[in-house]
């Protein structure tokens, strides 16, 4: 496959992580680009149902997944997200995850200010 890069409108439930979900397994790497642990995926694979928020959907597949630095982190949100996927037995290690040393991090007293 060549290069491909989906950019929705901004327009919330177009479907975006589920497109990537398919491309996915095709891939090589997939990379989140922009936004935070607000967003919100549901991808159907198979009998399972994974519900992302922060995380690039390609994680699922265990196609090697970036969040760029365009992507706002929220450490505990990822925390969570990530034990929540392992307990539905997806396997998520530093190969299948990556980030960027540049993301912005949301921390505790940027929700207090």
């Amino acid at each position: 496959m060549g290069n491909v890069a989906l950019i929705g409108a901004q327009r919330r439930d177009e479907g975006k992580g589920k497109i990537v979900d398919w491309l996915a397994e095709r891939a090589d790497v997939v990379v989140r680009f922009q936004g935070g642990h607000n967003g919100g995926h549901t991808l159907v694979v198979g009998e399972r149902v994974y519900k992302l928020s922060l995380l690039p959907s390609g994680i699922v597949r265990g196609t090697p997944s970036v969040s760029g630095n365009g992507v706002v982190l929220y450490p505990w949100a990822l925390k969570a997200e990530v034990e929540k996927l392992r307990g539905q037995g997806v396997t998520i290690t530093p190969d299948t995850l990556m980030l960027a040393d540049t993301c912005a991090l949301i921390l505790p007293f940027h929700r207090d200010l």
